[in-house]
């Protein structure tokens, strides 16, 4: 297309990457137009979002200058422009920051600024900051210019400095003039922008450098530097700009107000103290000598003052710092230290926090150190660690110091509080803290030493300035004028750290409004008016200024309100002053008379003269402080008090009662709410004063201070009841319940009983209001008062609140300025409180900020390139989680961390990744909304796995999400338009089957939904059908928010062919789009006229009953699925009352859909049947289930919200029990899981209900003869037995009938497990009900009814008698009274170890019980009724019908026990007292079959008893049946086998065992041959490690070594299983088989060398039948291992080389089942890690030639074509390939060489045919004919022989020919059978030839033998023995006995030598070439062994290097006994 004529017909996106510039020069042309007309969101930007990188590193000058103006114009215009920015920016730092032209480059960098603008400031900065490491100095110097100006333009608060500030150092020492000249320019940017503090970070540069900075910082204008561009988001920001650009009159204020704040802290280095800590630091500073703690000291110090000090552990270090300060005797010691932990403070900032109240307390305890350095050094400790804490944590030390006996240390400490909160504001000072140290400080005030005095009022002096003067004068109220003045002026001379409230007059234009009301806040009348002037001042403002209006607006009010319930405190001065003028002298004389009655006297008038007083003219502050003058409320008489009460009461009625006046009295009322007499009056005086000042502040007052400034339980019990009672009758809306949490907790622990039982009364009156979400806030207490808080809330249950009828009183209707009364004249404490709503448990809650647990070092571990550092690392994250159940949003760099996780390649991490999302957003709240951009995107592609289990964790954790921040948050940040264009069904499949559950529960969502339309429509035509099935379910809700006509116009951009498609699923799907939710406000007003009678407090009505329900049915989880019942599939809303009338079908529908959910609970395809609350995502499962399973009016009931419904649906199953048996028994399973919801209700009448309903359906299906699944069983019993702990008797009753019937259809051995786990419950009467389940099961069935097994279930039972609760204890010990009448004494061994009181405890129980071991006595003729038994009966037998419930759960003899239990006197086995843990399952065996032989033999005559005796007597046969084993059976008999128990561990491998030599039994391990081969392994290592070391179980180690042998040799004797083994397995099992070998504890054992050989013959088991691609793998991983290991053992190393020549002889049989590639991969990665060069340094290289040995094995067998075999090696220079390059080009050049391994045999034919090729040659037509009959013959039956011996004939005459082709046709284990048959003929043909040379040789030596007994010196009896000695060994050898070379060792004790592993071939004893000096020790050929393990006829052959010494070790034998064996020989060869 070189014509322009062609390309310019192209589109514009091609043209663009058109390989021609000319034609991508005309593409960037019209692109800058086109992006002009172009909509923002258009879809055609997508075309160019991958290929917009090209434009900016186009390679011609032109046309790249003319694409960078097309970026330019594509940024700005595309809303999808953010996601290219990465690209872009890293396209223009390589390719145009470099270019020689001007223009070029300043679009590039125009390009990065608006990188910038779209806020992608942190991807440009680190694509420029990755340039700065850029070799060529062009693009460094302007990468620094990019970034200055960056900073110019965009400020510090968007481009972070810190990475910058970091890089400056590296610039200005670079070798090139122009980047140092550009970092000058960088430096001075920066410090244009954050000032001095920018100074430090340049330490580091050269001096001259630094002088010409500072001169150029001295240049620069003092004006603050303004931002002049601005972000996408900045837009608001960017508008005042433009219009104050012309603007020149801008206030100081204002440039001062812009400059932004940067901590110079944040651009400081971090020094790492720990590691510059010298080794011996912590010994040398407890040394005794002074001088060399003070040195250690010394040398601490530096590193310790490092301005910033990088986080670490630092607990040790400060602990004995504290320690030297402590303790340690010398004050320059001791100064040392105190400056060490100054710096450690400063250095560490907020990261001290956790040491900071250890070291506070210690250092105010050395305030007592007179010498003033060390004052001094200890104030500056001090003071840096209050920096780095709160006073609220010190505040007890600080306290305690003031109490000091010492005047040092209580002025010093005072000093301290007084530069202490100079640091505070009203904030981190409240009145918790706030009040005990005024009370402590002005204690102190007057005391004798004058530096505690001044201390003193300097402290309250700051606390005043801090807080104010009204909030500290009632605590100072008290002292006289002359200290209060004294307090004043340190108030007034003191000067705050955080500048006090100068700061306020910053901000003029904001504050203008308030002035006049601020002004006018003295004088009560001019305020209002002043007020609605500043409120009319702010009403005409601008639109921008509307929102800060109506707040400034909200705090006037506020102020006001605040002013109105507050006033200025009277001193007692005024008081005398206001008194005198407002009663008469008379009546004051008589108010503080010492007679009562005159007070009294006083009292009734002065409540006269106050009735008749009109509400303006009454002072209610003056009249209160009255009565509190002395006496006050301490007055002796009741009737005065009364009197003063009632007066308080009136006034709080009728005057205006402040909450000045009310903080008088407060404290006096509580001091007498306790007293009998008073207690009425008190708490009515306190209802009147909450319906003055707000129910908040009077309760709060009142109960801190009963619980903080005074002891009397009594007045604390009954300031609690008044409390409950003023909820009850103010409304839960009149109280903020977080302030009373802590105070109702306390109260809760109290030891005072009434304080505890008030505390709870008062929790379940909140618990009315808020529901099931208060528990979470008690939550930490004990069981045992959680469980009384639980029965509280089960009596309140069902309780509507009462309506209140109390409030604040309303102001009058002139004072309120604007109208707003009701909630908005509340006080200030009262404005967070909402109606009658209960308040959110996330607010109530308080919150920890992890981010200090955030540490770097766990950043790095969740970024390690290790994935166990990884796993260990979000570990971490999990448990910082767990530890804080609420936390705020603050993650650090958390989210950033996690995100590259949610991806990782090991999906088990992606999946704790997602979980750690979930409990992020559950933990956060909605406050998650600022970390959404970051992890949910990850977390939606986690859906593209094919794992359902990783897709699970994610649509879990999105969905916590979701619920948190909603579902607009996705949308509007394209998220999900995003994650949708991926292009993988299993993500849309997920996300819209997601969608579809949340979309309908919205009214309204961002118009960018419509972005995923297009998806949407290509997903209804995808491949996948799962994705076209959820595309079309979610399709009615996207019509619902985006509306029918705009789906059908978005059609129109598909092909035709598609949009006729499309079209037709719209018009399909438009009935089914549901209405929209009505909106929560509008739904509030529908019923506005009904709430208006209901009180606010009272909880919501529901929509389908007009009965009020308690909260907790709408709150717990089965009723929530109300809120998502719009989400399930949208039915014809037309249509759906007719559905209704004519479903008149059966109720439960009969289908197969049973197995089908049993199959997916197998696959792992549902959700698990597992909670503790029902989650929402189980109930749509069950929903799911249940439709297709009922029909719809049922269906209907059974999710509907209101309970009634539940009990009409419970009533319909029942009745479908009878009515439709099949079909009830096919939905049997998700009836059980829908009735377990149930149980969650708190309905009682629903629970009864269900109960009865099971009762029926398991009646039902005993009749039936049902045997319940165990999938039904798991789903439905764990929550049936939670129920057995209800508080409710006839539920409980119920519950255990319900387990009773359920023994009939499952056995009782799996009911008990599901029991004895309801014992872990914290409910002490489950546990109860449970033990007295466990007994009578045990009474019924005997102790086999125990599982897992009888000592492990006996010993849990036996742990409850420990328990604290009395009916727990009891029944634990009734049920191990039953189990000791069938053990016995062996009861006792059962439980296991116990202490002492319980063993008491036990044998006291059996003694008093009428329990007796049951005796052997033979067993008693059955009743008549037994033997009338049907056929059905028989099969029950095993199930008890009935039992009777006693008192201890015993039946108390043997007529209370059922009729078909198991007869208590008929098994003598099991009334010994050994414990039975076998017992026969007739059903499992097969023996209750109808065609079993059980007919009753006929009774004969008497005349033939004589015969009948000495007939033999035939026994009826037996037809058993070995029950299959299941998956769940497998698994856990493998996870029994790594036991720790000895004997549960060979039990197991007893019973794989047996099942491994079934064939049919076998198949089932297919699938698990690695969890067993691994489990194994395991045991295997922990019989070397763990019983081998301990005494006890050392004895058992043999024992366990033959099980795990005999195991693995039936496991490895199976070919098919054998197979299955993967490498690493492999690899583990062959480490341990070879540990074992050489481990020389064995000697020590008798049965040692046997284990011994039996592993020996396992490991060639396992390297002939094992994958040889697998076991080669292995061996190499093991070989590098050891080799890698210096330390390791070289027996080790031999023995795995040893392995491997093994594999490498026999490597030319094998060859075809050899992944060759996977084998040169493993051998790459062996040379990789140990090249050859290494091995020149080494004294021994056998495993290099080992590694050799094998290559050229490869090579000479596979030739040329090992080379393609190396496509899994990347490396290049690989030493593998060039070794097997070299090897093919030599045998190239010499054909004829040997072959592998040098054999004889091969050797033999290459040189008797060395003139031609070493390949044989192929067979002809003839030949071919003539092996065709062979191997006919061979195949049949009746020739095999002949067969054999022909083909043995034909190799030999034409051993040229190629046999290999006919053997490929056959089986392996065919071709094996040749082969040995062949081997066998060749054996017998030498022997026929060799047989006359042996008869002469015997003969000759038989006349030897003879002539040397006869008569011979001692010398030729030697010799002769000899002789003998020798033609033995020859004779033993042809037979096949022994070789012929090596020396017998059939003699020699076994011990001697140590067995060891060698190669199989009893024949071959040399090493393979390239490791022939190494020589083989022992071999053993399995061939020659016998079949059984454990005696096995070992053969052991030396090696010819220890002949000598093995003969020396052979005794002189007998010349007679060798005779004897020579003629055994003999006559055995002319036999064979």
């Amino acid at each position: 297309m070189a014509d322009e004529s062609e390309w310019i017909k192209l589109p514009l996106d091609d043209r663009c990457i058109h390989k021609v510039w000319k034609a991508r020069l005309h593409g960037y042309t019209e692109a800058i137009k086109y992006f002009g007309t172009l909509d923002s969101k258009s879809p055609e930007f997508s075309k160019f979002l991958g290929i917009i990188k090209k434009f900016v590193v186009d390679t011609n000058a032109v046309a790249q200058e003319k694409g960078l103006d097309a970026v330019l114009a594509f940024l700005p215009n595309a809303a999808s422009a953010h996601k290219t920015c990465a690209e872009v920016s890293s396209g223009v730092v390589l390719k145009c920051l470099n270019s020689s032209r001007t223009k070029t480059k300043e679009k590039g960098i125009e390009i990065l600024m608006v990188c910038i603008e779209l806020e992608k400031q942190e991807v440009v900065v680190e694509e420029v900051m990755k340039g700065l490491t850029n070799k060529q100095p062009k693009i460094v110097a302007a990468c620094v210019l990019v970034l200055r100006t960056a900073i110019g333009n965009f400020g510090s608060k968007i481009i972070s400095l810190k990475p910058i500030v970091k890089s400056l150092p590296k610039l200005f020492e670079h070798s090139d003039k122009n980047v140092r000249e550009e970092a000058k320019l960088l430096a001075v940017e920066i410090y244009r922008w954050i000032g001095a503090v920018f100074k430090p970070s340049l330490q580091s540069i050269k001096p001259v450098q630094m002088k010409e900075l500072e001169e150029e910082f001295e240049k620069i204008p003092n004006k603050a530097p303004k931002q002049i561009r601005f972000l996408k988001s900045q837009q608001a920001e960017k508008e005042k700009f433009e219009e104050a650009a012309g603007d020149d009159g801008e206030s100081e204020e204002e440039e001062e107000e812009a400059r932004p704040e940067v901590d110079p802290f944040e651009l400081l280095p971090a020094v790492d103290v720990l590691s510059k800590l010298p080794k011996d630091f912590f010994e040398s500073i407890e040394a005794k000598k002074w001088q060399t703690r003070k040195e250690v000291l010394d040398n601490l110090l530096p590193l310790a003052t490092s301005p910033k000090i990088e986080p670490g552990d630092f607990a040790e270090l400060v602990r004995v710092l504290k320690k030297v300060l402590s303790k340690d005797s010398n004050v320059m010691i001791v100064t040392v230290a105190a400056k060490c932990l100054c710096g450690l403070a400063i250095g560490l900032r907020k990261k001290f926090n956790p040491f900071a109240v250890a070291c506070v307390g210690a250092i105010l305890e050395k305030f007592k150190e007179k010498k003033l350095m060390v004052v001094a050094a200890l104030r500056d400790a001090i003071d840096a660690i209050f920096l780095t804490t709160t006073l609220q944590s010190i505040i007890e030390d600080v306290l305690a110091a003031l109490d000091s006996k010492n005047p040092s240390v209580r002025s010093e400490t005072a000093s301290f509080l007084a530069r202490a909160i100079r640091h505070c504001t009203q904030a981190t000072l409240p009145k918790s803290v706030l009040k005990p140290l005024s009370v402590a400080l002005v204690k102190k005030i007057g005391d004798t030493s004058p530096e505690v005095r001044d201390a003193v009022a300097l402290s309250l002096g700051t606390a005043m300035k801090v807080v104010s003067e009204k909030h500290l004068m009632p605590f100072i109220s008290d002292l006289d004028k002359i200290k209060q003045d004294k307090i004043k002026e340190c108030c007034d001379n003191v000067e705050l750290a955080t500048g006090g409230g100068k700061k306020k007059k910053e901000k003029p234009a904001a504050k203008e409004p308030a002035k006049p009301a601020a002004a006018a806040a003295p004088t009560k009348s001019a305020g209002p008016s002043k007020a609605k002037a500043a409120k009319a001042k702010t009403r005409p403002a601008s639109a921008s200024s509307a929102g800060k209006a109506t707040k400034s607006k909200k705090k006037t009010k506020a102020s006001e309100e605040s002013e109105k319930k507050t006033e200025a405190a009277y001193s007692p001065e005024d008081v005398d002053e206001k008194a005198a003028d407002a009663l008469p002298a008379s009546m004051l004389q008589q108010l503080a008379h010492a007679n009562w009655k005159e007070r009294l006297a006083g009292m009734e008038e002065l409540t006269t003269k106050i009735h008749n007083m009109e509400k303006k003219d009454i002072d209610c502050q003056l009249y209160v402080r009255l009565t509190a003058k002395k006496p006050g409320y301490k007055d002796a008489n009741f009737q005065v008090l009364k009197a003063k009460f009632a007066l308080i009461g009136i006034l709080a009625e009728k005057g205006k009662f402040s909450r000045t006046s009310a903080g008088v009295c407060i404290g006096g009322i509580v001091e007498k709410i306790g007293d009998i007499k008073q207690s009425a009056t008190a708490k009515e005086t306190m209802t009147s004063m909450a319906e003055a000042c707000g129910l908040q502040f009077v309760a709060l007052e009142a109960i801190s201070y009963a619980f903080d400034s005074q002891k009397n339980p009594k007045n604390q019990s009954e300031t609690i009841n008044w409390f409950t009672q003023a909820i009850q009758e103010f409304g839960f809306a009149a109280i903020k319940v977080k302030n009373f949490i802590s105070y109702i907790k306390k109260a809760l622990v109290a030891t005072n009983p009434a304080i505890r039982t008030s505390a709870i009364s008062t929790v379940g009156v909140m618990f009315m209001y808020m529901g099931a979400p208060l528990r979470m806030l008690f939550e930490d207490e004990k069981p045992a008062l959680l469980a009384q808080i639980d029965a509280e809330f089960q009596k309140v249950t069902g309780t509507s609140p009462p309506a209140p009828f109390r409030g604040v009183k309303k102001e009058e209707k002139t004072d309120d300025v604007d109208g707003d009364d009701g909630e908005e004249d509340r006080d200030e404490d009262d404005a967070d409180v909402g109606g009658g709503a209960a308040p959110s448990i996330q607010d109530l809650v308080p919150r920890v900020d992890i981010s200090d647990q955030i540490t770097s070092a766990l950043i790095e571990e969740l970024g390690d390139s290790k994935w166990k550092v990884r796993g260990q690392g979000l570990e971490r994250v999990q448990t910082i989680l767990n530890g804080n159940k609420f936390i705020t949003p603050n993650l650090g760099e958390l989210p950033t961390a996690l995100k590259p996780r949610l991806s990782d390649t090991n999906k088990i991490l992606s999946t704790n990744t997602a979980n750690i999302c979930t409990q992020l957003a559950q933990a956060i709240g909605p406050a998650i909304k600022v970390h959404v951009r970051t992890l949910v995107p990850g977390l939606l592609m986690l859906n593209c796995d094919s794992k359902a289990s990783v897709r699970a964790a994610s649509i879990t954790a999105v969905s916590a999400w979701e619920e948190q921040v909603g579902l607009a948050p996705f949308i509007e940040d394209e998220l999900l338009n995003t994650v949708l264009a991926k292009e993988s069904p299993f993500l849309r499949m997920e996300v819209f089957g997601w969608l579809e559950e949340k979309l309908a529960k919205y009214h309204t969502l961002p118009s960018d939904l419509a972005l995923s339309v297009p998806i949407l429509y290509a997903a209804l035509e995808d491949r996948n059908p799962d994705v076209r099935k959820k595309a079309q379910g979610v399709l009615p809700l996207f019509m619902m928010h985006i509306s029918y006509e705009k789906c059908v116009k978005m059609t129109n951009k598909l092909k035709p062919s598609s949009k006729t498609q499309v079209m037709q699923i719209l018009e399909k799907q438009r009935p089914n789009i549901p209405a929209k939710p009505e909106k929560p406000g509008k739904a509030k007003k529908t019923k506005a006229a009904e709430e208006k009678k209901r009180p606010k407090t009272a909880p919501p009505k529901t929509e389908s009953s007009s009965t009020d329900t308690s909260p907790v049915e709408t709150t717990t989880a089965p009723t929530t699925t109300t809120k998502k019942k719009s989400a399930s599939k949208p039915k014809a809303t037309k249509s759906s009352k007719k559905q209704e009338e004519e479903d008149v079908g059966p109720p439960v529908i009969l289908n197969n859909l049973k197995d089908k959910r049993f199959r997916d609970e197998d696959n792992l395809k549902v959700l698990k049947w597992n909670f503790n609350v029902p989650r929402d995502e189980i109930i749509d499962q069950l929903r799911e289930q249940m439709q297709p399973c009922v029909n719809s009016s049922l269906y209907t009931s059974l999710f509907h919200a209101d309970f009634k419904h539940h009990i009409t649906a419970i009533a319909t199953l029942k009745e479908a029990v009878s009515s439709c048996k099949e079909a009830s028994i096919g939905a049997l399973d998700i009836i059980l899981k829908w009735v377990t919801l149930r149980f969650f209700d708190t309905n009682t009448s629903v629970n009864i209900k269900a109960l009865e309903f099971l009762q029926v359906l398991f009646n039902m299906l005993a009749e039936e003869d049902y045997s319940m699944h165990d999938y039904e069983a798991y789903a439905f019993l764990p929550y049936l037995i939670l129920k057995i702990g209800e508080n409710k008797e006839n539920l409980r009753k119920m519950v255990r009938n319900c387990i009773k019937t359920i023994t009939k259809i499952y056995p009782a051995s799996k009911v008990f497990q599901f029991i004895i786990d309801g014992l872990k419950s914290k409910n002490a009467r489950q546990r109860t009900e449970c033990l007295d389940e466990l007994g009578t099961l045990i009474d019924l069935y005997g102790i086999n009814v125990c599982q897992p097994s009888p000592p492990k279930a006996l010993k849990d039972i036996a742990a409850q008698i420990s328990d604290r609760d009395n009916s727990v204890r009891s029944a634990a010990l009734n049920t191990l009274v039953q189990a000791y009448a069938i053990v016995g004494e062996g009861i006792y061994k059962m439980v296991g170890r116990l202490n002492e009181k319980d063993v008491s405890l036990l044998e006291e129980r059996i003694k008093r019980s009428s329990k007796k071991v049951k005796s052997a006595a033979p067993p008693k003729t059955a009743p008549a009724q037994e033997s009338k038994l049907t056929k059905q009966d028989v099969k029950k037998s095993s199930v008890p019908h009935g039992r009777r419930r006693s008192s201890n759960r015993a039946p108390s003899n043997g007529s209370d026990r059922p009729s078909t239990a198991p007869s208590q006197t008929s098994s003598n086995i099991r009334n010994s007292n050994v414990p039975q843990v076998f017992k026969l399952d007739l059903d499992g065996l097969g023996l209750n079959d109808g065609d079993s032989n059980d007919n009753i033999p006929q009774l004969e005559d008497m005349d033939h008893v004589q015969d009948l005796l000495t007939d033999a007597v035939k026994l009826p046969e037996r037809r058993l049946q070995k029950p299959n084993l299941t998956v769940a059976q497998l698994d856990f008999i493998i996870s029994q086998i790594a036991s720790n128990d000895i004997a549960i561990s060979l039990q197991s491998l007893k019973q794989l065992d047996e099942a491994l030599q079934d064939s049919d039994r076998c198949k089932v391990l297919t699938d698990h041959v690695d969890q067993l081969v691994v489990t194994t392994s395991l045991q295997l290592r922990m019989a070397f490690s763990k019983y081998m070391s301990d005494e006890n179980t050392s004895k058992d180690v043999i024992r366990m070594y033959r099980c795990l042998v005999a195991l693995l040799m039936s496991l490895f004797q199976n070919r098919m299983l054998a197979t299955k083994a993967s490498k690493d397995v492999l690899c583990d099992l062959v480490n341990g088989l070879i540990t074992v070998l050489i481990d020389n504890r064995l000697e020590s054992f008798e049965e040692g060398p046997q284990v011994i050989r039996s592993i020996n013959m396992l490991m060639v088991k396992v390297l002939d039948q094992s994958d040889p691609t697998n076991s080669m793998c292995a061996l190499l991983k093991l070989l590098q291992e050891y080799v890698a290991q210096e330390s390791s053992s070289q027996k080790f190393v031999q023995l795995i080389m040893k392995c491997l020549w093994r594999m490498v002889r026999s490597m030319p049989e094998i060859i075809h089942d050899i992944n060759v590639e996977r084998l040169l991969l493993s051998l790459h990665v062996f040379l990789k890690a140990f090249p050859s060069a290494v091995w020149k340094e080494r004294t021994n290289d056998t495993p290099l030639r080992t590694i050799k040995t094998i290559l050229h094995s490869l090579a000479k067998i596979l030739g040329a074509k090992v080379l393609n075999n190396l496509v899994l090696i990347n490396d290049k220079n690989s030493e593998v390939e060039l070794y097997l390059k070299k090897i093919v080009k030599n045998n190239r050049k010499s054909v004829g060489g040997d072959h592998i391994n040098g054999s004889v045999q091969e050797t033999r034919s290459h040189s008797s045919s060395s003139s031609k090729l070493a390949s044989p040659r192929r067979a002809s037509a003839r030949t071919n004919d003539i092996l065709a009959e062979i191997f006919k013959r061979i195949g049949s039956k009746e020739n095999t022989r002949e067969g054999l011996a022909e083909l043995f004939d034909f190799k030999c005459k034409y051993p040229d020919v190629d046999i290999e082709p006919f053997l490929k046709k056959t089986s392996p284990f065919f071709q094996s059978y040749i082969e040995r048959g062949l081997k066998n003929i060749a054996t017998e043909r030498e022997k026929a030839q060799s047989e006359k040379q042996r008869s002469k040789e015997n003969s000759v030596t038989s006349v030897d033998s003879i002539s040397s007994s006869e008569g011979g010196t001692p010398a030729s009896q030697d010799v002769s023995t000899s002789q003998l000695r020798d033609r033995l060994k020859v004779l033993r050898a042809r037979c096949g006995l022994d070789n012929g070379s090596e020396a017998v060792q059939e003699s020699a004790p076994v011990k001697q030598g140590k067995p060891e592993l060698v190669s199989s071939s009893s024949i071959e004893s040399d090493t393979p070439s390239g490791a022939s000096s190494h020589q083989s020790e022992e071999v053993i050929d399995q061939r020659n062994l016998m079949p059984h393990l454990y005696q096995p006829q070992r053969i052991t052959l030396g090696s010819s290097s220890s002949t000598s010494s093995t003969q020396a070790q052979v005794p002189n034998t007998n010349v007679d006994d060798l005779r004897k064996r020579l003629e055994r020989i003999k006559k055995g060869g002319s036999m064979n």
